[in-house]
């Protein structure tokens, strides 16, 4: 039997990929919350899915976690059909104002946790096996003051891109997400931009399922909106310091850590 894993899956946009995946896959979810992935799970099979749902609660910043997600794998004789890596942080501030243990756990949370819960995956694949890595517009330019996000952002593309071409028979994706109202935390960002942020959002439910269809159709990436493309292409040619200039004015003032 092989079950997608989807990473992140107690957050909102990660929940709305599991609703939709579930009309078609059994489901092995993780995040930080048993509490929550339990929920979670009540809710699919409340809506009447009939495939299998598994749940474990793990930290990806761990590599105890990890191992420990793929042993209650290995133990339930579960392959994996795909990977949706939904997980990471988005905090944004002054690098001098990171403790190290935060560097850390960022740089782990956004990159290092997708490749490891991929290879592992790899490692346990079904026959045909998909996979969706959730970056953002914020990896197409150095971002000030959001530095290490829009890095390791940047980080997944390159990586998943560079994999479609070693794995060939793999279908692999990767989501460049603009906004996305989810968390209060996050509207209120939408909402501060002003005509932008309207532009670039697009909601949850939305995204998701437009990023399974390219994922079903082997696309490299996914830019959802016009206004996205637009922007995606735009910063190509862009000036290196005028988008610096104009990211790190805009992100100096409005620093966030809610992780």
């Amino acid at each position: 039997m092989a079950y997608m894993l989807v990473t992140g899956a107690c957050g909102v946009l990660g929940g709305k990929f599991c609703e939709l995946l579930a009309e078609t896959d059994d489901l092995f979810l993780t995040g930080r919350s048993e509490e929550r992935l339990l929920k979670l799970k009540e809710k699919i099979v409340s809506l009447g899915f009939s495939g299998d749902v598994l749940t474990f609660a793990a930290d990806l910043n761990s590599e105890e976690d990890r191992a420990a997600l793929f042993s209650f794998a290995d133990e339930n004789g579960v392959k994996f059909g795909g990977v949706i890596n939904v997980a990471g942080a988005d905090i944004r501030k002054e690098f001098v104002k990171y403790t190290p243990e935060k560097v850390v756990f960022q740089t782990r949370i956004n990159f290092e946790a997708a490749v490891a819960v991929t290879h592992g995956a790899i490692l346990r694949r079904a026959e045909k096996i998909k996979i969706l890595a959730v970056s953002s517009m914020c990896a197409v330019m150095p971002m000030p003051y959001f530095a290490l996000y829009s890095a390791t952002k940047a980080a997944l593309i390159n990586f998943f891109t560079a994999l479609r071409y070693e794995i060939k028979d793999a279908k692999i994706t990767v989501l460049i997400a603009g906004s996305i109202p989810t968390r209060a935390d996050v509207r209120e960002d939408i909402k501060s931009q002003g005509i932008t942020g309207r532009l670039s959002a697009k909601p949850p439910e939305y995204v998701a399922a437009k990023a399974l269809k390219a994922l079903n159709k082997g696309k490299r990436k996914i830019i959802v909106g016009f206004y996205n493309k637009f922007n995606y292409y735009f910063q190509k040619i862009l000036p290196t310091a005028i988008k610096c200039g104009v990211m790190g004015n805009r992100w100096k003032k409005r620093p966030k850590d809610g992780f």
